[in-house]
């Protein structure tokens, strides 16, 4: 690939993650949590919202999970990763914009909207970080892929400071509150299509097309998987890095989920609420760039124990001792530190061990880890929640121990990581196989 060529490659596929990432900070974890809590299930005791928003979250996991691993075996099949992720981009785009349509108290139909969309969203996700193979080779791939979650929190910032300034602001665009938070989730949603245009224009995928019928790509697909299976089974590095990433993500992915529903449960307003959500996407883009500048020195693998533990501290202990908005602030800007890092050299260290040309298929085994970790954080931290609160606890202090007792999660991702990476000290990889 030309020098030019690249360069557009790398733009592409980094706007892309400035694209989608719209729809991860305003709908996910930015206004879906507080319309659905304060409009759509308005009235319903807080810990059982929080129990259904959960419940949400680890269904679309699940769906997710189930699809992730026959759809990169499908897209290695054809090598035409670009066109399976267009399909999915759109039922992500059209079922956010479905959101606008709901009417109060229709917390089900709601529901059922984001559900699908998160489908789209997360079965999306899977064929764009497969493309880091073909954007970046193995000495780039920690910063490309930095640059892409930093270029993310910036452009996910941007507009989210613009959506929180109309939701608070909705007389002067004509609007109410709730319509302004509806305009929110359709202006996301055209943010997302539009803004993945480049990757589609520029991503250049490495191995050519195949050309192949329906029954010759399903049953490649098959074969293929099949073949990937037996290899991460008898890998025990891979395998053990896939544990430690199941568990440690599900914390991070609960974090973005579910801290403003948790915010909310304390009695944190809606406006320090989205504050903190601004802090961690402007905290986020340069520390996700510091993350992948210090792999360099450092080591991907170290950088994400540096993570790990940010999280652990904040999950464990500060979930339970934070006690006004500015403390929440607070422990919002220090999360921001290490979550777009975590995220970035976690994708970009299992790029570096897999064969590129299965790259989608091993990174749908990678998506299905990440989508099975959803399903455990969001309900655990419900469920720990509405269960503690029926024991007598304060409804406060349930929605705290709910929150803290997803850091034994990142605890036990952090034994197994640690584990892995001594298959990986010896050189052991999926490509040695």
């Amino acid at each position: 690939m030309k020098i030019s060529q690249q360069r557009k490659a790398v733009f592409g596929w980094v706007l892309y993650d400035w694209a989608n990432s719209a729809f991860v900070l305003t709908v996910v974890a930015g206004f879906f949590p507080v319309f659905f809590k304060s409009y759509w299930c308005a009235g319903c005791e807080p810990t059982v919202s929080t129990a259904r928003l959960g419940t949400a979250n680890a269904i679309a996991g699940i769906i997710v999970a189930l699809m992730s691993p026959f759809i990169g075996a499908l897209a290695d099949a054809r090598r035409t990763k670009k066109k399976f992720l267009a399909p999915f981009v759109l039922l992500g785009v059209v079922f956010t914009i479905c959101l606008y349509f709901q009417s109060q108290g229709a917390w089900l139909s709601a529901l059922l909207m984001f559900t699908i969309a998160s489908v789209g969203f997360n079965s999306a996700n899977l064929l764009y970080d497969s493309l880091l193979i073909d954007v970046a080779d193995k000495d780039r791939m920690d910063w490309v892929s930095s640059m892409g979650y930093s270029i993310g929190y910036l452009g996910c910032g941007i507009l989210f400071v613009f959506n929180v300034f109309m939701v608070m602001n909705p007389a002067k665009f004509h609007l109410d509150k709730p319509g302004a938070i509806k305009m929110s989730f359709l202006i996301a949603a055209l943010w997302w299509i539009i803004f993945s245009i480049p990757l589609f224009a520029f991503v250049k995928e490495r191995f050519p097309a195949l050309k192949k019928g329906i029954g010759g790509t399903v049953l490649g697909a098959f074969t293929n998987l099949k073949e990937t299976s037996s290899k991460i089974v008898k890998t025990p590095g891979v395998m053990l890095f896939l544990l430690a990433y199941w568990l440690y993500i599900d914390g991070v992915n609960t974090f973005v989920l579910m801290s403003v529903d948790f915010g909310m449960s304390i009695n944190i307003s809606a406006d320090a609420l989205m504050i903190a959500l601004i802090v961690v996407q402007f905290v986020g883009f340069p520390s996700a760039l510091l993350f992948g500048h210090l792999s360099r020195k450092t080591g991907a693998f170290t950088m994400i124990i540096v993570g790990i533990i940010i999280y652990m501290l904040v999950a464990g202990v500060g979930s339970l001792v934070l006690q006004n908005q500015t403390q929440f602030i607070i422990l919002a800007a220090i999360t921001g530190l290490a979550q777009g890092g975590i995220q970035a050299l976690s994708r970009s260290y299992f790029g570096k061990i897999v064969p590129p040309e299965r790259a989608a298929e091993y990174f749908g085994f990678y998506n299905v880890v990440g989508r099975f970790a959803v399903i455990i954080g969001p309900p655990t931290v419900g469920f720990v929640a509405f269960f503690t609160r029926k024991a007598g606890i304060p409804s406060s202090l349930a929605s705290r121990v709910g929150m803290s007792s997803i850091a034994v999660l990142f605890l036990a991702g952090l034994v197994l990581l640690v584990l892995s990476n001594r298959y990986y000290a010896k050189g052991v990889s999926v490509c040695d196989r």
